[in-house]
């Protein structure tokens, strides 16, 4: 199931399937509207994003507001309380007429009913109730932007950059936090002792730097994220370029700060984002941008360098699987661009998209 990240959309040809507009929040709007499409393989659900700052993230009944394996994920996408459009929106192709389960991850969103459904039956009411019956694992506060969406230098997410404060509190025991990027950037004069700065990308860059760190706890790592975009995903050493989240068998949530798109003149004002570490065992990321993974793009904090797993090792096995993830979202990438391209051909018009699994 994927989504696509749109400047525009041409209205499809009804041969290919009806489209469903849903607005997903708005001025103090804590809803997608409508929380229901009945919706046919082949139709479009577009979700079109208003102010504040959601997501359009698929669950499962069982657990409303848990991410599911595999599902999709819009990420966070902040707009301003002062935007009055074009607004960001996001679609996604309907495979199949199975239920679709979706919600929003931003705070306590889902617990307060801010969930979606396509195809639920007559489950919807009891799938919301569920939601707002469960506890959160992750808290975030409203991020707003005051910068258009760009796509110049994105190629598989939504090109968001938050201009507050988002923080997210995940089950491994990792609070992160994202920061402005009109934040002046950190330096490593100016940082604690406490505090560790860890610079993503940068012109040609594909890598952290420094890559690998000692911690204590209580310390604070900052990622500055710079030109391109780059994202700091948690993994673990024995499936390097596959998140968390993703590959736990226990519900383990990593953190992940998403795309942190950064145009190549920009020179101050980096994003940043902030993780805290709350124990002492080694912590393993990625980027998952494209195959930046499988090219080495990868982050270790107190990783026991006496023993086998140690960071080389662990870049090692990144570059050997080469990103298995990342190479499994391509394919499906290709996929989609051809759908997309056919029907952008027969409306005559260019859809401008980004594509993630």
């Amino acid at each position: 199931m994927l989504f696509a990240a749109l400047l525009s959309l041409a209205i499809l040809p009804r041969a290919f399937g009806a489209q469903f507009n849903v607005t997903v929040g708005g001025p103090g709007i804590l809803k997608f509207d409508p929380p229901v499409v009945n919706a046919a393989v082949g139709d479009v659900v577009l979700f079109t994003f208003k102010q504040k700052n959601h997501t359009a993230t698929q669950s499962t009944f069982a657990n409303p507001c848990q991410l599911a394996p595999n599902g999709f994920d819009s990420g966070f996408i902040p707009v301003a309380d002062n935007d009055t459009g074009p607004f960001p929106a996001a679609q996604f192709i309907v495979e199949d007429t199975n239920p679709v389960w979706v919600y929003c991850r931003q705070a306590n969103h889902c617990q307060q009913g801010m969930v979606f459904a396509i195809n639920p039956g007559d489950k919807f009411a009891a799938f919301q109730a569920n939601a707002m019956g469960t506890g959160n694992s992750q808290v975030s506060s409203v991020v707003s932007t005051q910068s258009p969406l760009d796509t110049s230098s994105a190629t598989t997410a939504p090109p968001t950059v938050s201009s507050s404060a988002n923080t997210q509190i995940s089950s491994s025991g990792f609070v992160t936090s994202t920061t402005s990027p009109s934040t002046p950037s950190a330096s490593s004069s100016s940082l604690s002792p406490s505090e560790h700065l860890v610079v993503v990308g940068g012109p040609n860059k594909l890598f952290f730097s420094p890559s690998n760190i000692t911690a204590n706890i209580g310390d604070v790592i900052t990622f500055e994220f710079q030109q391109k975009n780059h994202t700091v995903t948690q993994s673990t050493f024995a499936q390097p370029c596959v998140g968390l989240t993703q590959s736990s068998s226990s519900g383990q949530i990593g953190f992940d700060s998403g795309f942190m798109p950064v145009s190549d003149g920009e020179t101050s004002g980096f994003p940043t984002y902030k993780v805290t570490v709350n124990n002492s065992s080694p912590i393993w990321a990625f980027c998952r941008q494209a195959n930046h993974c499988g090219q080495g793009m990868v982050f270790s904090v107190n990783a026991v360098e006496s023993g086998p797993n140690n960071f080389a090792a662990f870049q090692a096995k990144a570059m050997q699987l080469n990103g298995t993830s990342s190479a499994t979202s391509s394919a499906q990438s290709i996929s989609w661009r051809r759908k997309q391209d056919l029907l952008s051909a027969l409306a005559g018009v260019v859809v401008a998209y980004v594509v993630f699994a």
